[in-house]
């Protein structure tokens, strides 16, 4: 019984998450209301409340599960003795296909979590603290087996790839990049070129001149 029970409370859950991408999509974030997220899921107003208090509570799960899915793709394809680089691909390819199963809810979820809501701003960073820790452990395996200097910041280089990520997603909604293989291209040529000047150095950085002078 509490399987069955279990298993429906999971069901309307996604029913309502499946709602929310749709209706995000097609109305935006502001102009759909928990009445009309119902209606779509085929559930009642209140039903809602019992699996989320707000609307952004109801998109930070979705970004949620996007982490979810990224980082168990990651576990599944890639071995954790593989080049960082492979890594690295692997992860945001994943994510990017996630994001852009329903192309304009992508885009909602992309500006939605640049600039979050005031009401979802402790969540999200609650989201951020632990994609960058995983992110971060990947990171510090590869500095393990040498991949990077030992002077590296973990925290800059995770947020230098996430950055690098959303340039690639921005250039896919802008028409610059147009299928899955322009993606992976040019997300394989900027993370080398990162980690090409993350790598082990073998001269010293050149000291800036002084202007002054």
């Amino acid at each position: 019984m509490n399987g069955l029970r279990e298993e429906k409370k999971r069901a309307t859950r996604r029913a309502i998450l499946d709602a929310a991408v749709e209706l995000f999509a097609e109305r935006g974030f502001e102009r759909t209301s928990i009445g009309e997220l119902a209606r779509a899921a085929g559930i009642g107003k209140g039903t809602i409340y019992g699996y989320f208090r707000t609307k952004e509570e109801i998109f930070l799960a979705f970004c949620e599960e996007e982490i979810d899915y990224a980082f168990a793709v990651l576990a599944k394809q890639s071995d954790p003795r593989a080049p960082l680089l492979e890594q690295l691909l692997t992860l945001f390819l994943s994510q990017f296909r996630f994001v852009t199963r329903n192309r304009e809810f992508g885009r909602l979820l992309v500006r939605e979590m640049a600039f979050p809501p005031a009401a979802g701003c402790g969540r999200a960073r609650d989201l951020d603290a632990r994609y960058l820790a995983a992110l971060g452990d990947i990171l510090e395996s590869a500095g393990r087996r040498g991949e990077l200097r030992p002077d590296y910041d973990p925290f800059l280089a995770s947020a230098h790839f996430y950055a690098l990520y959303l340039v690639a997603l921005s250039g896919w909604y802008t028409g610059y990049l147009n299928s899955d293989a322009e993606v992976e291209i040019s997300l394989r040529q900027v993370f080398r070129q990162a980690l090409e000047g993350l790598g082990p150095q073998g001269a010293p950085a050149a000291t800036p001149k002084d202007s002054s002078r």
